[in-house]
């Protein structure tokens, strides 16, 4: 019987910059997958407060993010908190001033929730703008600025993020995404875990017949 944990704090005995990030989130509207990670030298406990920008209840978006992601030091999602309204003269708003300005509407371009699906690497001081989603396995560049969806198994970089290149064929990502290897027993990912690891032909067969 294995003894990994996904309950734990910190998968690696003495090592605190790095831990599963789902054991670290109290807030509700924040959702993590297992094994997801997070590292950073300052350590984890103040995730939702450092990364996880104008979050406000009043406004009710989620953050989900997958398993088995990795996301680098400093990522930072922007929510929907920070969006102002554009319809107007002006996009200061009023209202926060309260007094004669409290029955102004606040307005804000909504974008829906954030959603990183699973095996997602994230680089270091990725920015992600408010409800974006991106795709299974995909890989984001450090210092890019993610203003749009992701495709699954897709690298991009720069800002705004645009496409770098497709992991592997339009045939491999299909049967990649109906594989859906992240949902299986840790046992069972660890006895496949070579074939994860390398991206055959002959991998992707015997993944195919589990």
């Amino acid at each position: 019987m294995m003894e990994i944990n996904p309950d734990s704090k910190y998968p690696i005995a003495g090592v605190d910059r790095l831990g599963f990030l789902k054991n670290f989130i109290t807030n509700p509207n924040i959702q993590v997958g297992e094994f997801t990670y997070y590292d950073d030298p300052s350590g984890m406990d103040d995730f939702a407060s450092k990364n996880v920008l104008y979050h406000f209840d009043f406004v009710g978006d989620k953050l989900i993010i997958g398993k088995f992601c990795q996301l680098a030091t400093g990522v930072k999602f922007i929510m929907n908190g920070a969006n102002h309204g554009l319809d107007g003269f002006t996009t200061y708003p009023f209202k926060i001033l309260g007094h004669e300005f409290a029955d102004l509407p606040l307005l804000g371009g909504y974008k829906g929730d954030t959603i990183i699906g699973n095996d997602v690497w994230i680089g270091n001081d990725v920015t992600i703008m408010p409800g974006v989603q991106i795709g299974n396995g995909a890989i984001i560049a450090a210092k890019s600025v993610v203003t749009r969806d992701v495709e699954p198994y897709t690298i991009v970089g720069g800002n705004p993020a645009l496409l770098i290149r497709q992991r592997f064929s339009d045939e491999i990502i299909q049967k990649l995404q109906a594989l859906q290897w992240w949902d299986w027993s840790i046992e069972k990912i660890a006895h496949y875990g070579t074939n994860l690891l390398q991206a055959t032909p002959e991998s992707l067969s015997v993944l195919e017949r589990v």
